[in-house]
């Protein structure tokens, strides 16, 4: 059977948007349905119901821990990478005077942690400029200083498709005696993961982009020797453990620290069918090598425009390819990715830096490819 098939969104597009959300299978929403139908036939709340709902959770937490080579201990279900992030930057025991260190290239919504943190507990917030650093390791080194607590990294640049050197800017940080948290957000089903050689304290990933299930899930590794330095910020019902008379006895032992309530248990099977889905292709790695393929198949075919300038001077090691026009005016990347969208074709803008950004998947197909760059030199009247 045809693996793109699956896909049902596939079937009208040509689609260059895993980056921002990927399309499900076809079999994950029917598992989405069945799960609502099966809580329904259950209770929806009732004691048959509780163990489902359990068992649903741990196949995913386990699923999820097996992917990213950890244990199910140090994985915390969330909604999406900014919840993630958002319960390891609140986490933090901060001073005034400690020390927040971003890079130029982190997404809008965690500078936004970084300004609040800054304005509630009168913090430094640091943003190192790795964008056009030749050594990204060496730059973030040169920024820490004695103070600062936390480092917050994005494993792969969402605005130019980078991969940066986390086991090296892991080792530079704990060197330092200060903590590493990773935007996982472009990572999580792209490449392989694995938490015990990458060695950092907090990483925040998202099921619904390059995994392909449903936006609302998502996670967040806390490595064992981390979690004594990060506080539960929101809590709830499931963050605790409680005696026979309801009293609470102490926070959960393990990740479900972080956890808040009621979740959307319905999500976890679609994530989970989906990930099973992309193991039937490939495992992980041989997807990772035909991202790689169709990222540079992409980039080189970018580099024959005349108009076009890729953001990287090789093709990027993930399925991010950016690109800017050479002589922009104002609004010509929104008109040419409306011009795109017209013809089937999706992408996307970025602000900063300006440019047009187009995810590849395993999947893409080479005609795919062609016909974006097609489209592009129709808009621009050059010939590729």
């Amino acid at each position: 059977m045809n693996h793109r098939a699956l896909f049902p969104a596939l079937a009208n597009k040509s689609y260059f948007n895993y980056g921002g959300q990927g399309p499900m299978p076809q079999t994950g929403i029917e598992a989405i349905m069945r799960s609502h139908l099966k809580m329904q036939e259950l209770g929806p709340f009732g004691n048959r119901v509780i163990p489902w709902m359990n068992e649903q959770t741990d196949l995913l937490r386990n699923a999820i821990a097996s992917h990213i080579h950890t244990t199910p201990e140090t994985i915390t279900l969330t909604e999406n990478v900014t919840v993630g992030c958002n319960i390891a930057m609140w986490g933090i025991d901060w001073k005034p005077g400690d020390r927040l260190l971003l890079t130029d290239c982190e997404h809008h919504a965690v500078i936004a942690i970084g300004r609040t943190l800054e304005r509630r507990f009168g913090i430094e917030v640091a943003t190192c400029p790795i964008l056009n650093a030749s050594n990204p390791v060496d730059a973030i080194a040169q920024y820490l200083t004695p103070n600062t607590r936390l480092v917050v990294v994005s494993h792969i640049l969402w605005n130019t498709g980078q991969v940066l050197e986390l086991e090296n800017i892991s080792q530079v940080c704990h060197q330092n005696h200060t903590l590493l948290l990773v935007d996982g957000a472009q990572s999580f089903g792209s490449m392989p993961l694995d938490m015990n050689q990458l060695k950092v304290d907090f990483y925040a990933f998202t099921g619904h982009k390059w995994m392909c299930g449903a936006a609302g899930l998502g996670g967040l590794y806390v490595a064992l020797e981390a979690k004594d330095k990060l506080l539960p910020t929101f809590v709830g019902w499931r963050s605790v453990t409680t005696d026979t008379r309801g009293d609470i006895k102490n926070f959960q032992p393990d990740g479900r620290s972080y956890e808040i309530a009621t979740s959307n248990y319905a999500l976890f099977a679609g994530l989970k069918v989906a990930m099973d889905i992309h193991e039937q292709w490939g495992n992980i790695e041989l997807r990772y090598e035909q991202i790689l393929n169709n990222s540079k198949y992409l980039w080189e075919k970018l580099q024959k425009i005349s108009k076009i300038q890729c953001l990287l001077s090789s093709p990027p090691k993930s399925g991010l390819v950016s690109f800017q026009l050479t002589n922009p005016e104002p609004g010509s990347s929104q008109k040419l990715v409306n011009y795109l969208e017209s013809q089937g074709i999706f992408t996307r803008t970025i602000a900063n830096p300006d440019c047009i950004r187009a995810c590849v998947h395993y999947f893409t197909l080479e005609s795919e490819i062609d016909q974006l760059v097609e489209g592009i030199s129709q808009e621009l009247g050059v010939r590729n």
